[in-house]
């Protein structure tokens, strides 16, 4: 399980290492796969092996607003809080691409505290940067334009694949972020007349330097 090796807070902690991968219950999604529901009882802790996991947060009618990437070698802290406390997700989680999940059981998490200062080191840097990353949702949502959100969330996804040219719809864009998709095209459309994209069938170029 060479991806436990490279978190940092397990490098040198064989045992810890060991004892996740007796744990573990490894399994594969394909893009698109909804890895998590809202609502649904945490079973499960995920620790993502190879490829990326996006958590969106639902309202009534069924808009999704984009929340945060889970990438290699990271896991989710809200699923960490709900499997300790028997709590219901209340987020959902989507396998953006092939996707490979070791899935910790929730009984461990405690023992597992109390044996390994190092796994919850693990936690407090996740719980950190989770923070960070709703606090700039909330600051988005907040007091940024959504022709700002969009253009963040562009680059986001563009960073996450690390290339300028990404695979994505208007429709997809419009569902994270919580608008219509008429309103995202006719902002698309803008920023491609001010030179910031290129817009292809189903894909989107950024242009360097914005």
């Amino acid at each position: 399980m060479n991806t436990l090796n490279e978190i940092i807070e397990f490098k040198t902690s064989l045992p810890i290492r060991r004892k996740l991968a007796s744990y573990s219950i490894v399994k594969l999604f394909q893009a698109g796969e909804v890895i998590q529901r809202e609502n649904a009882y945490i079973k499960a802790i995920p620790i993502v092996s190879y490829g990326r996991i996006k958590v969106v947060r639902t309202d009534d009618e069924g808009r999704e607003i984009f929340l945060y990437y889970i990438k290699a070698g990271e896991s989710c802290i809200m699923s960490f809080l709900g499997g300790m406390y028997n709590e219901t997700a209340k987020v959902k989680a989507i396998a953006e691409e092939e996707t490979e999940i070791y899935f910790i059981p929730v009984n461990h998490i405690v023992p597992l505290i109390k044996e390994f200062p190092e796994w919850l080191e693990y936690i407090f840097r996740l719980y950190h940067k989770r923070f960070e990353e709703l606090l700039e949702v909330v600051n988005a949502l907040a007091f940024k334009k959504v022709d700002d959100r969009l253009l963040s969330l562009l680059k986001i996804k563009c960073e996450m694949e690390g290339k300028s040219t990404i695979s994505v719809t208007h429709a997809q864009l419009a569902s994270e972020l919580g608008t219509a998709r008429v309103v995202v095209s006719r902002l698309l459309k803008q920023m491609e007349d001010a030179g910031l994209v290129t817009l292809g069938r189903n894909k989107i170029t950024l242009i360097e330097g914005n």
